[in-house]
């Protein structure tokens, strides 16, 4: 079990590095790891998908606070941006958190996976990701997007625990922002999430409150060794998305989904 804790601690590290490179708040690293955990300990799997998904949300709502602090220290987050596209993630998050807690275990993960293979060919086959023309200026954001874009992204990011940013970031780099600028407002785009998933996922799966160390379907030992990682490398990350190429650094988004992909076995 130690040993557990120990690999969470070190893959912590790694979530850190993915808030702030990806604006991911931990999701695709959290959510692979501890699903991986929950599969092959004494709980035979029972409910991994769920409980990774609820740990990932709680973790998110830390570091992705975190990591808003610290760009909005930077003067990297544009406001036009975040609001009022915010509130409407937050609408939709209540949605999708609800909804995941009545999924199926396999149903959940095959979503997953399917959200991953969409967004990995979307980014690849559309242009306008990988790279952005250089003398483009970018341009704001239209109603819909900002309305029932903020929506669905709420209800996708909650139900899966990832926070939003792998539709965020790809609306954002299409509207002509560098990916430094689309990573960093993905941060305060997914608090919402963050906090209505794990407020939700705290309160279901009744049966799990009486085990040592469990909120609802979070896993709270586990929730604490991987900030225990992703906080201080944060800190030290920073300044890091900034120097950057912007094409290495979209071509490199693409390859961590694919990354996390072949991880959950698909």
């Amino acid at each position: 079990m130690l040993t557990s804790y120990l690999m969470l601690l070190l893959f912590g590290c790694l979530t850190g590095i993915t808030t702030v490179l990806f604006g991911f708040g931990g999701g695709f690293v959290t959510v692979p790891v501890v699903y991986g955990l929950w599969s092959v300990t004494a709980h035979s799997g029972a409910d991994a998908m769920h409980v990774a998904v609820a740990t990932s949300t709680a973790v998110m709502v830390v570091n992705s606070v975190f990591a808003t602090l610290s760009q909005w220290r930077q003067g990297r987050l544009r406001r036009e941006y975040i609001w009022p596209m915010a509130a409407f993630v937050l609408v939709g998050a209540v949605a999708g958190s609800l909804a995941a807690t009545r999924i199926g275990d396999t149903a959940l993960r095959v979503l997953f996976a399917a959200y991953l293979l969409a967004t990995i060919a979307d980014s690849l086959l559309r242009k306008g990701f990988l790279s952005v023309p250089r003398a483009r200026e970018p341009r704001p954001l239209s109603r819909p997007a900002r309305t029932l874009g903020g929506v669905g992204i709420g209800s996708v990011a909650a139900c899966l625990g990832v926070g939003g940013s792998v539709m965020t970031v790809p609306l954002l780099r299409r509207r002509g922002l560098p990916m430094a600028e689309a990573t960093a407002m993905a941060n305060p785009l997914s608090v919402p999430v963050a906090v209505v998933g794990s407020a939700v996922y705290a309160l279901a799966a009744p049966a799990l409150h009486a085990r040592a160390g469990r909120l609802g379907y979070i896993d709270l030992l586990a929730c604490a060794a991987l900030l225990g990682g992703s906080l201080p490398t944060i800190a030290l990350a920073r300044r890091a998305a900034a120097r950057v190429p912007d094409r290495v650094h979209s071509v490199a988004y693409v390859a961590l989904l694919v990354i996390v992909l072949l991880v959950m076995g698909i």
